[in-house]
């Protein structure tokens, strides 16, 4: 059988906050009901969320999510981040609700996935519908070997302080010969995370570093995405 649709209801604190949050992101509202129960729709093109509310719920703890599969994670995220700058003049990163970058990782079959949390803590994962048959570069280094590790912490577990904890402890022993594609995208993700963890000195610091970096050309080009989100960081921090 096929043209089932599968539809997710999620709990939100103030339907209001949630449809509010998701217009930003460029969803339209169809359903605002207050009676009997607070319950609110947002969709765009064919994603469809179904929100209702809960008086006391706590964004910290709350445990709902879904995955949604769409085209293109990377043109998803470009749309959201444009309307969190439109709204607030930054792409948020940290605290709730925020967005992860869409990053490749190895726990997902090699696809760019990435994550929105919204203002009732709901965890809402985009990833492609199509695995990446492009064999990315193993990386030759200690260093980018752990950034593996820890971008599946940080974005896949949420664990944040422990991804930076693995980063911090290679990166303060990164060889002299580690390639300095590496130790740039392992220097903007560690960025990213203080950011994410309210440490603004320790960003700065760390995207000093990477704007240290002697990098060629083709290292630039290679480091698009992540030189990109380095300066969308800088901006949000002076």
């Amino acid at each position: 059988m096929t043209g089932e649709t599968t539809i997710p209801l999620l709990p939100c604190r103030s339907i209001d906050e949630t449809a509010d949050f998701y217009r930003m992101l460029g969803f339209t509202e169809t359903l605002h009901q207050t009676r009997p129960n607070p319950y609110t729709v947002v969709v765009k093109d064919d994603i469809q969320l179904h929100f209702f509310g809960v008086d006391d719920l706590d964004p910290e703890n709350t445990h709902g999510t879904c995955i949604v599969i769409v085209p293109d994670t990377g043109a998803l995220f470009d749309r959201f981040a444009a309307g969190m700058r439109a709204e607030h003049g930054k792409v948020l990163v940290s605290g709730i609700p925020r967005v992860t970058r869409p990053r490749k990782r190895a726990n997902t079959g090699n696809r760019a996935g990435f994550s929105l949390v919204d203002p009732g803590g709901n965890v809402i994962r985009f990833f492609p519908a199509d695995e990446d048959t492009e064999q990315a570069p193993k990386p030759t280094s200690k260093l980018g070997r752990t950034l593996v590790t820890a971008i599946i912490l940080g974005d896949a577990k949420g664990d944040g302080p422990q991804a930076a904890k693995i980063l911090d402890a290679t990166l303060a022993k990164a060889a002299p010969d580690t390639p300095a594609t590496e130790l740039a995208e392992a220097l903007a993700y560690r960025a990213e995370l203080a950011v994410r963890l309210g440490d603004h000195p320790r960003a700065l610091e760390l995207l000093d570093r990477l704007a240290a970096l002697p990098l060629t050309p083709a290292d630039r080009t290679a480091l698009a995405p992540a030189l990109t989100a380095a300066a969308d960081l800088r901006t949000q921090l002076t």
